[in-house]
């Protein structure tokens, strides 16, 4: 029994899970080596610093949460070549049939992006790009034209703007209609205070207008490592509220919200705080709505 108990029995599509191997010489993951500086978001991050976390240790973990597919999204970084991150999980998908959707990484401002996009594309889960960076690249015109390839390969962009960047994410889904803006882990809010809700709220609003935008609910761990369904609810409902229920999906950040809590609350906690929707609502936030947008 876990401390939030399924408010349904309804199957969820996560859509934000990370998978490493730091034994892979042809792998990298700056973030979790040895000598990787303290990330404050985690507070003491050591216990998921493993040699490894594949597909195969994931679904033992979550057999019993009721989860129907997963998404990868990057987690190798300082790696040389992005693309042998794709090329190893491919080889996962063909075995387990996880994951079924794959975010692979790419920096859209370089000369090579749209080469790196196209090698990308060429394996048949990938579904998108994560260029992961927190500075002012959303307005920077040689960031857009890698941006601008995605379009060709129908590949949507994850990104998670800091409150002060929003502004150029919304205007960046409005002059690119055709290729879908995911906002992760709810913009990664930094802070709980009541200042710091208003202004992402303004924010988040104004990221929701363009049609071509989704908000991926998920991560709210982190910054809040002791949360309750009190501290996720105005955030979870404000994005709900914002985009509608015909927009949203849900992750776990998995394992790396481990630190904070076990799988089975996360998800559960998830179901019980859209418990009070339509059952067809429900099916869309937590199912059908990752399904048609990562085309798995």
């Amino acid at each position: 029994m876990t401390q939030f108990g399924a408010a349904s029995a309804l199957p969820i599509v996560d859509t934000h899970v990370h998978f490493w191997d730091l034994r892979d010489r042809r792998l990298r993951y700056s973030w979790l080596e040895p000598d990787a500086g303290p990330r404050p978001e985690y507070g003491d991050y050591a216990a998921i610093k493993s040699q490894r976390y594949w597909p195969d240790d994931y679904l033992a973990e979550t057999r019993f949460s009721g989860v129907s597919k997963s998404v990868h999204v990057q987690a190798a970084t300082g790696i040389e070549d992005p693309v042998e991150e794709t090329r190893w999980l491919e080889a996962f998908s063909e075995r387990l049939g996880h994951p079924h959707g794959i975010v692979a990484a790419a920096e859209l401002d370089r000369e090579d992006a749209e080469a790196v996009i196209e090698r990308h594309a060429a394996f048949p889960h990938v579904r998108g790009i994560r260029d992961l960076r927190y500075d002012t690249y959303l307005s920077d015109d040689r960031w857009r034209r890698g941006f601008a390839a995605l379009e060709k390969h129908g590949l949507l962009c994850c990104i998670d703007p800091l409150v002060e960047v929003m502004g150029d994410a919304t205007d960046l889904a409005s002059k690119y209609p055709g290729i879908v803006l995911c906002i992760d882990h709810a913009s990664f809010p930094r802070s709980r205070d009541k200042d710091y809700f208003e202004a992402w709220r303004s924010g988040m609003r104004s990221m929701a207008e363009p049609e071509n935008t989704i908000v991926k609910i998920s991560g709210l761990g982190m910054c809040d490592n002791r949360w309750t369904l009190d501290s996720l609810r105005p955030w979870v409902l404000e994005c709900i509220e914002l985009w509608s229920p015909g927009r949203v999906v849900f992750g776990t950040n998995w394992p790396l919200d481990r630190l904070f809590s076990s799988y089975p609350d996360v998800v559960n906690a998830h179901r019980k705080l859209i418990g009070e929707f339509s059952r067809d609502e429900q099916v869309a936030m937590l199912s059908a709505n990752a399904e048609r947008v990562f085309h798995i």
